[in-house]
């Protein structure tokens, strides 16, 4: 186990698999405790026994729940403080969902709920996790004693409209505006809220946007080796591993033979 994220309490959302599964197993095997949330109880319960048993020790629980629902994200940073004896000061933004199809070709009866995944329960997370840091640092005078991190998924189609998801895209254009605009906002008490756009990322992410299977394939055959859940993991930890007064703000990752978006 790696030491450099020892005394950090860290919450990762969608954590029973894919991107938020391999980021609570990198931060608790570089020496943070981690509370996991997602929807799948029985999941999350597997996930974080496989995390201690790996560790040898208690360093994850969990809180399950809907990541838009405020009395869930109050049980994350309760779950923190109860287990740990600590406040959370790295929150990785993390739940979300893709969907297949642009404005006019996906289903709109899947727009609502996307939306409350992607973009409110991301606000209402980050919003929460600001007021606590902002609080734990009531002025500008020592927040280089301890670094805090709201770290955010966001998306390369976030940045670049691709039409074959323009309606997930547009979440994370709005996701993209509001992490930039917190990170001005907490920035001169220390607080860092970065931005990580990955590209394609192979998980069960794919086929829960509903994208064809065979489309998918092709793409990922012509530019593959893609991304792996673990390359994105490190990414993050090595961004919250940074000095206090260091900030990797925005972090775009590609398959090296990507070429658009």
């Amino acid at each position: 186990m790696s030491a450099h994220l020892t005394k950090r309490t860290a919450i990762v959302t969608g954590a029973s698999a894919g991107i938020g599964e391999a980021v609570a197993r990198t931060l608790a095997t570089d020496g943070a405790t981690v509370v996991l949330n997602a929807r799948r109880e029985t999941t999350l319960s597997e996930v974080v026994g496989s995390i201690n048993a790996q560790i040898g020790q208690e360093v994850s629980t969990y809180a399950a729940g809907d990541c838009a629902d405020l009395v869930v994200i109050e049980s994350m940073f309760t779950a923190a403080e109860s287990t740990f004896g600590r406040q959370a000061d790295l929150v990785v933004v993390n739940a979300g969902r893709g969907l297949d199809g642009s404005v006019l070709t996906s289903d709109p009866e899947q727009w609502e709920e996307m939306i409350r995944t992607n973009l409110l329960g991301a606000a209402r997370l980050m919003r929460a996790a600001a007021e606590r840091m902002l609080a734990a640092v009531p002025d500008s005078e020592h927040w280089q004693d301890h670094p805090r991190d709201i770290v955010v998924i966001g998306s390369v189609v976030g940045r670049n409209v691709s039409p074959f998801s323009s309606a997930y895209g547009a979440t994370k254009f709005a996701i993209h505006g509001l992490t930039e605009g917190l990170r001005r906002e907490v920035a001169s008490r220390g607080i860092r809220v970065t931005l990580i756009e990955p590209a394609f990322v192979e998980s069960e992410f794919q086929d829960v946007a509903g994208y064809d299977r065979d489309w998918v394939k092709g793409v990922f055959d012509k530019i593959g080796p893609v991304l792996a859940p673990a390359d994105i993991a490190r990414t993050i930890s090595f961004v919250a591993s940074q000095p206090a007064h260091v900030h990797l703000s925005d972090v775009l990752v590609r398959p090296t033979r990507q070429e658009y978006p």
